[in-house]
């Protein structure tokens, strides 16, 4: 299929919807961050608590919300919401105190917030000791979700940070994609894992394959691999550096999942790894801390007290058009192998959480439901010698392995009569449209359905990857450096752009290229299957 040129219609964002922040760009100087302005900040003075990771919220839902913001010291987190940004009338709610205990990050819920409206939230931090000692505050944005279908939704879904090296490179402005993202006004941010790149430590300069040099900022913290509690929470700090993201977060709304980098390439539950980087060889160990510091630093929502602590898959209700499925495909799951088994529960899932996706996909009354997937489907991804990491391990034939779990999940939803079901993922680093059919299939028990990738976000682009055929896909665009690990700079840096429409239903899908190009665009009918 020959790639998609954008229309006058797609090159304009949406007019009249809500004002940008202007974020400037990332300099040499990003390790001394200023806040973001506010419509009445105080006067920052010396000794007073500091916010200089700006703020940034999560899992937005048509009457709630989630406000993150760090400390660099012991502060209580105070939040002040509005419904304009001159903050003339403002509602005021106290939060946690944070301390060393969260590294000085702190997180409120907000609930009871008006359908379908922007809101303008304001951080303070005031000294424990001292409530007249507040720092300058930082201010934030988001669009609770409409109860309305007429109003449309808009968001952005990538993956893949400052991995392979390829950190916040000043000559060329940080992180730019995310000034990309930001002008298109999503009402939210799939964000699809590989958050940070544990496992990736960050040079000062890398030498390209012209000649020349890839400049990075760096920390103490990304000299090496994460290991330590510390490590750890200094690479989600490492990000925030970035002018240009922390413009984003202050603007638009995440919703967060986590994949393999968080904690350490292709890892699974109960491995020892034989990585010499590394002192610390229990993956469970590094996964703990890993967990804790994705806890402190994202958006994530707090889950229902009956769930075990920690867990990362929930369902993010975004009105009555859609319903955001997160899966975790990494924390229960089986270990790599060849994917053969021809009998296998635990899968890629768990047991647990493949119980209560079946049961939320149920419940959904949503248009549509987006299934956000932290590693595709019918791409096979290989782990060494013979292993393999995601769901697909190459055999065109019935399902083996962890495609057992996914066929009943599929044979669930058809027997269900469950429609609007579209997966979205990440982790491959190129961009790429799947139509799965089971005219095609090995397995022909489920009805068709669309799985699209899009990423990385500043990272390494790598060349596309084999199908297996066991559930039918025909890859109907792809796009892919041929060479593995292409720098950020020379292309290769994805992310995709969904909008539902309020009037007639439709799904439209674009795959976007860092620079502005549409690479492909594809249009879904709402309860159609087949399309």
């Amino acid at each position: 299929m020959e790639p998609h040129s954008p229309t006058p219609a797609e090159k304009t964002a949406r007019p009249g919807r809500r004002a940008l922040l202007r974020g400037s760009l990332a300099t040499g100087a990003a390790l001394t961050l200023p806040a973001l302005g506010c419509a009445a900040p105080a006067q920052a003075l010396r000794g007073r608590p500091r916010a200089e990771w700006g703020t940034q919220a999560g899992d937005v839902t048509s009457s709630s919300g989630l406000v993150w913001v760090r400390s660099d010291r012991p502060a209580r987190m105070l939040v002040e919401t509005s419904a304009t940004e001159s903050f003339r009338r403002v509602r005021r709610l106290s939060g946690p105190l944070i301390g060393p205990d969260t590294d000085f990050t702190g997180r409120l819920a907000l609930h009871g917030l008006p359908a379908g409206e922007r809101v303008h939230y304001r951080v303070t931090l005031e000294d424990p000791d001292d409530p007249r000692r507040t720092g300058e505050p930082v201010c934030g944005t988001f669009r609770t979700a409409s109860d309305r279908r007429r109003d449309g939704v808009r968001f952005l879904w990538s993956g893949d940070l400052a991995g392979q090296g390829w950190g916040i490179n000043p000559d060329r402005g940080g992180y730019p994609i995310f000034g990309e993202m930001r002008r298109l006004e999503p009402d939210f941010f799939l964000n699809s894992g590989d958050t940070i790149y544990a496992d990736s430590p960050i040079e000062e300069k890398v030498k390209l394959p012209d000649g020349s040099w890839w400049r990075n900022v760096t920390t103490e913290e990304k000299a090496k691999v994460a290991e330590t509690l510390a490590e750890f929470r200094g690479n989600f700090r490492y990000n925030l550096l970035d002018e240009q993201l922390r413009a984003f977060n202050a603007r638009v709304p995440s919703v967060v999942q986590w994949d393999d980098h968080e904690v350490l390439n292709n890892w699974y539950p109960g491995e020892i790894h034989d990585d010499e980087r590394y002192t610390v060889k229990d993956v469970d160990t590094l996964a703990a801390r890993a967990r804790r510091a994705f806890s402190e630093y994202q958006p994530v929502g707090t889950l229902p007290p009956e769930d075990e602590d920690g867990r990362v898959y929930r369902v993010v209700h975004r009105g009555p058009l859609l319903d955001v499925f997160v899966l975790d495909m990494r924390t229960y799951r089986n270990a790599n192998s060849p994917g053969r088994q021809p009998d296998e529960a635990r899968g890629i899932l768990g047991e647990t959480q493949l119980r209560w996706l079946k049961r939320e996909l149920k419940r959904s009354r949503a248009v549509w439901k987006v299934i956000a997937s932290d590693m595709p489907l019918g791409l096979v991804v290989p782990d060494g010698e013979g292993d393999f990491e995601a769901v697909a391990q190459g055999d065109p034939g019935a399902p083996l392995g962890r495609e057992l779990q996914l066929a009943e999940l599929l044979r669930y939803i058809k027997h269900e009569r469950i429609t609007g079901t579209v997966w979205f993922t990440t982790d491959v680093h190129y961009t790429s449209a799947q139509h799965y059919d089971p005219s095609r299939a090995a397995f022909a028990d489920f009805a068709p359905f669309w799985e699209f990738v899009s990423g990385p976000l500043n990272a390494g682009g790598f060349p596309a990857l084999k199908l297996d055929r066991t559930f039918g896909p025909d890859q109907v665009f792809v796009q892919a450096p041929e060479k593995a690990n292409t720098p950020p700079g020379e292309g290769g840096q994805y992310f995709g752009q969904v909008d539902i429409d309020g009037d007639t239903g439709e799904l439209t899908v674009r795959l976007r290229e860092e620079g502005g190009a549409v690479l492909f665009t594809k249009v879904l009918e709402p309860g159609r299957v087949g399309q």
